[in-house]
């Protein structure tokens, strides 16, 4: 059995975030479920939508599996859940009276998504607040993670109510930040750094998705979303550029096609090696 984990932040009676109709009024920490057994829990967020969020995501916890670790992901982006479609899930959830086990995938991914809780996978989930917070909380309490090395949390896009609920609920070990090329890049990391600042949770690096396209006639990169930004915004908060990704079709379609776990690129391969050592410093 796993060292109990608990995590009460601190961040969530300061005055930055009142106005949120938790600040200073309940206890969001979770405990993990006693049969569980968790390490590392990795946070990818965005501050915009459309930069494939999800993808870098599964491509992470599927990096990790062929580095011979263990790896889940918790989709936590209740109204927008999308991950088991990249594995081909369809099986709901078991449960006992122990607790709800995840589903998992070929190589062993265990995964929960609110798709795996609803009658059929396309019913949309029409929840207030309150019910979201409480099923990110039953996260830990009531589904039994096996010996996890590495936890990703696909979490919702941007710093409102929910992420800040996540945060303050389960023990985060890191952030990471997936952006895109454009210019507006700078203003949704200032962003990303000052929620996980107040959270008190360390960002590992950021990831820029759509950076360049190869075109396959002539072997050059093109930048077809514009100059990428990324560098001086990184160098502006001090963080580190832990991947580039390309526009490729193929990718798209091989998470399609219920493929994701067979996709292997190097850059995120070389980003989960950064992962493995970040904490030895």
């Amino acid at each position: 059995m796993a060292e109990e984990r608990k995590y009460s932040n601190p961040a969530c009676s300061k005055s930055s975030c009142e106005g949120s109709p938790s600040a200073g009024q309940e206890d969001f920490s979770a405990h993990l479920n006693e049969m569980s057994m968790v390490d590392k829990i990795i946070a990818v967020v965005s501050g915009k939508g459309d930069v494939r969020k999800s993808l870098v995501t599964s491509l992470l916890a599927a990096a990790m599996v062929r580095r011979s670790h263990r790896a889940a992901i918790l989709d936590a982006d209740i109204t927008g859940p999308s991950i088991p479609k990249s594995f081909g899930i369809k099986e709901k959830v078991l449960a006992s009276e122990t607790g709800v086990f995840p589903a998992a995938t070929a190589t062993g991914i265990e995964i929960i998504s609110a798709n795996m809780l609803l009658p059929d996978e396309i019913d949309p989930v029409i929840w207030r607040g309150p019910l979201i917070a409480n099923m990110v909380k039953q996260s830990l309490t009531d589904i039994i993670w096996s010996d996890i090395d590495y936890m990703f949390i696909d979490m919702p896009t941007g710093t409102g109510d929910i992420p800040l609920t996540i945060f303050q609920s389960l023990p985060v070990d890191g952030i990471i930040v997936v952006t895109s090329p454009q210019e507006l890049v700078s203003m949704i990391v200032a962003k990303a750094v000052k929620m996980a600042k107040m959270m008190e949770i360390p960002i590992l690096g950021l990831v820029e998705n759509y950076s360049y396209f190869r075109c396959p006639d002539n072997g050059k990169d093109y930048k077809i979303f514009g100059k990428s930004h990324l560098a001086e915004t990184a160098d502006a908060y001090g963080l580190k550029v832990l991947a580039r990704l390309p526009v490729d079709p193929a990718i798209a379609k091989t998470c399609d096609d219920w493929k994701a776990e067979s996709l292997s690129l190097k850059e995120l391969e070389d980003c989960c090696e950064f992962l493995e050592t970040a904490w030895e410093k």
